[in-house]
Parts: C-alpha cells; structure tokens; sequence
C-alpha cells in the first residue's frame, strides 16, 4: 500500500506549479486541490488586488484544511496546489502535516524571473488560465517569495531551472 503523501508546490507565478500539479494528481489514490479553479469559482469577479486574493485565499484554507485533513487520514494523497512561497503559508501547509502525520513532500520550482515572465506572457495572451497578472502585479507579488528554509523542515525537492 502507497503512504498518503501531502504534496505541495513552491514557486513564482508561471514557475509551472499547476503543470507539475496535474502531474502529480494523476497518480492512483490522489486527489488534487487547485487554488485557483477554487478561487475563480468562489470569487468570480471579486479578485482585482493582492489584498483582495490575500482576503479570499485565506477565507479558502480555512474551508479546505478540514477536507484536506480527512483526505489524508482516509489514506488518500493530496496535491495542494496552492502556492508554497511564504513562510506563512507554508506553516499553514506544516500544520496540516503536523496534525495528520502524513508524509509530505514541497517541490520547489526554482524558475529565473525571466523564464516565468515570459510564460507568464504567452498564458495571459492564450486566456486559459483563471486569473491573467500583469508585469506590475507579477512583480508585487513576487516580492512576497520566500525560499523554503532548513528550518522549516520540509523535505524539498529542489528544481532549478537555469
């Protein structure tokens, strides 16, 4: 039998987070939750600001963390796609872990600037994504990446993109 894994994703906007996601998910025995298909759903036309996305993805973990939970507990894995780049988040994201004992493992999507700037770019142009960011928003957001540290003891699957 396959240990339930908690799987989550660190990485700029269009570091390919989702695209690994979908990998992930479709392993037999997972189940995926994609934070911006949530988002879109719950709060269409409502995110226009990063304070707006910051209200309405915490509103979000809050709903899901007990699901999250029970998936896991019911020997289930889980692909978080909700975006490990904080250290708040990712504490949110440790909690999980702590309390459901499950394995877990954060890929870190370590993408130049450039290379997600210019995915970012040709995915806005296609209009197939939830939410579009502009190079301004790109990089207001991006301010807040932190790096996952030793010391928050996650076990890191570091890869970096040259």
């Amino acid at each position: 039998m396959i240990e339930p894994t908690l799987h989550l994703v660190c990485g700029k906007i269009a570091a390919g987070k989702s695209t690994l996601s979908a990998e992930l998910g479709a392993a037999p025995g997972t189940v995926t939750l994609a934070e911006d298909a949530w988002l879109a759903q719950l709060y269409p036309g409502e995110i226009l600001t990063v304070a707006d996305y910051v209200r309405c993805a915490a509103r979000l973990r809050e709903a899901v963390t007990p699901h999250v939970e029970s998936l896991l507990r019911a020997g289930l894995s889980v692909v978080l796609d909700f975006p490990a780049n904080t250290r708040a988040n990712r504490a949110w994201m440790r909690g999980i872990i702590d309390r459901t004992g499950a394995k877990h493992r954060l890929y870190w999507l370590d993408v130049p600037d450039e290379v997600c700037r210019a995915r970012l770019r040709q995915r806005n142009a296609a209009g197939m994504h939830d939410f579009a960011a502009s190079d301004a928003e790109y990089d207001a957001i991006t301010a807040y990446f932190t790096a996952p540290q030793v010391d928050e003891n996650f076990e890191v699957v570091h890869r970096r993109m040259a």
